[in-house]
């Protein structure tokens, strides 16, 4: 269960997760894939996140404040998760798919299914912070307009994060029977953003 908090807006500023947030261009110019019409059809039902060539943040979300022992989502990609990184080591940086943070800073205690593409493959993480210490773990590889039932579970003090019924723990920094804290949503990098448009789909459940 959710619902949305109202804050003035100077206390909002310390709020920086936002999807909305600007961010430095790349220099890298690479074209968007493009998604035809029956990509475009399989996808209904699902809420589109764009995170736009040049930028680590996407494109819609809503400040929401989260109160649950376990979030659902279905999550999909398509062609545009394929991509090479300007730098070759970037291209095993993690980023980031759905989740929550625990509290105010994502960077201290929070969880999320992170995603990436290598060695010619989408692979899906564990990602979490437990009391700033950031932990992750490989969960498994899909494919482009694969279907991923995912979630993310608290259990005592840790985060069970589980991907088309594959399963890893990893730490978590308190032992409440449920997270409360805010949304997290898509976003690219790592040390680089986007190359080109990224098309991302979730669909809660």
């Amino acid at each position: 269960m959710t619902r949305k908090l109202i804050f003035p807006v100077a206390f909002l500023s310390v709020i920086i997760f936002s999807c909305t947030k600007e961010s430095i261009k790349n220099p890298a110019e690479s074209a968007s894939p493009s998604r035809d019409a029956a990509q475009t059809e399989a996808i209904t039902g699902y809420t589109t996140y764009t995170i736009k060539q040049g930028q680590h943040y996407c494109d819609k979300s809503s400040l929401k404040y989260v109160s649950t022992a376990e979030m659902k989502f279905y999550a999909k990609f398509d062609q545009t998760a394929i991509y090479t990184a300007v730098i070759p080591e970037n291209q095993y940086d993690i980023n980031k798919l759905y989740g929550f943070s625990e509290g105010f800073d994502n960077q201290y205690n929070s969880a999320r299914m992170g995603w990436g593409y290598s060695n010619g493959s989408i692979r899906l993480y564990g990602y979490v912070y437990s009391k700033g210490v950031r932990y992750s773990r490989e969960i498994t590889t899909v494919l482009p307009g694969e279907d991923v039932t995912s979630s993310i579970k608290v259990s005592g003090s840790t985060y069970i994060i589980t991907a088309n019924g594959i399963s890893v723990t990893l730490p978590r920094g308190t032992t409440t029977s449920k997270a409360n804290g805010w949304q997290q949503y898509p976003y690219f990098g790592g040390n680089e953003v986007a190359p080109h448009n990224v098309y991302i789909y979730i669909k809660p459940f």
